[in-house]
């Protein structure tokens, strides 16, 4: 039975449950220590760690970070992170006002090619959260042009997508200096979304590696067996933690990872707590 889930998107990011819902999912699914890492936002942790301390479960205080990488791009989660750090907020501001204008373009592109969903849909969608891609998915789903949020990224708004539109990003190894300067533990999310080849993809860990990443997604909800086997060899060459999680945001997409379906060990989380500056800890459990 798993009893840690490392990533976690709640309504502060794009995930659908607010962190008192998720929080209450997660002690339901009888999981002890789970990890919110909204992207580019710290907003919904006090709500999380509160709910936490109720209900038995520890919460970690998470992120996680896109950067940018040649045709492609490298999502990086910040563990036990100080979200009191003022200059990290700062970044993080500059991140949101940079998805909510490409998100503005976005909505552009869409009309100008006969999707006609409006700004106000998306932030009504968006409520308090960092204005993002999947409130638009979600828009283009509410007006009928398709079924599910994955069907408008892979239309629209994926990479390749007719209304895709770019936006300022880290590069990977600035991510990890900004996340090990705020004293967290920097650990790659999801890497076979990034590479799929082998030979690069274990170039990158060690090139990252090198710049201060402790750990990779090993245990990840949407991986099968022999891709966490493969990811679990890479990992062990370079001393790295096997971490992960079930990515979960409660989307509704067909196939999305149940909460809870994967996730590293209680040692492993030992190990990324002692690998951070520990006065810079949010968690509801000494």
């Amino acid at each position: 039975m798993v009893e840690v889930d490392l990533h976690l998107h709640t309504t502060y990011s794009d995930g659908t449950l607010t962190p008192r819902e998720l929080v209450q999912s997660c002690a339901d699914h009888g999981l002890k220590v789970i990890a919110i890492s909204d992207h580019d936002s710290t907003e919904g942790l006090a709500e999380a760690v509160e709910a936490g301390g109720e209900l038995g479960v520890k919460v970690i205080s998470a992120i996680e970070l896109s950067t940018d990488v040649p045709r492609s791009e490298i999502h990086m989660l910040g563990y036990f992170i100080n979200p009191d750090d003022a200059q990290f907020q700062t970044v993080l501001s500059t991140f949101r006002e940079g998805r909510r204008n490409r998100a503005r373009n976005m909505v552009k592109k869409l009309n100008t090619i006969g999707v006609a969903i409006t700004w106000t849909d998306v932030i009504q969608i968006a409520g308090e959260a960092a204005v993002g891609r999947p409130h638009i998915a979600q828009a283009i789903v509410d007006k009928g042009y398709v079924k599910h949020k994955k069907e408008a990224f892979d239309r629209y708004l994926g990479r390749n997508g007719v209304a895709y539109v770019e936006r300022p990003r880290l590069k990977p190894s600035d991510a990890i200096r900004l996340l090990v300067d705020n004293g967290a533990a920097p650990v790659m999310a999801h890497p076979l979304y990034y590479e799929q080849d082998y030979s690069k993809l274990r170039s990158t860990i060690s090139d990252l590696k090198e710049a201060g990443m402790v750990g990779i997604e090993v245990e990840y909800g949407e991986f099968s067996s022999p891709d966490r086997k493969l990811l679990a060899s890479i990992a062990d060459e370079f001393k790295l933690l096997h971490c992960g999680g079930s990515d979960y945001h409660a989307s509704g997409n067909p196939g999305e990872a149940p909460l809870g379906s994967a996730g590293p060990t209680l040692e492993t989380v030992a190990k990324l707590e002692s690998m951070t500056k520990h006065k810079h800890v949010s968690s509801t459990q000494d």
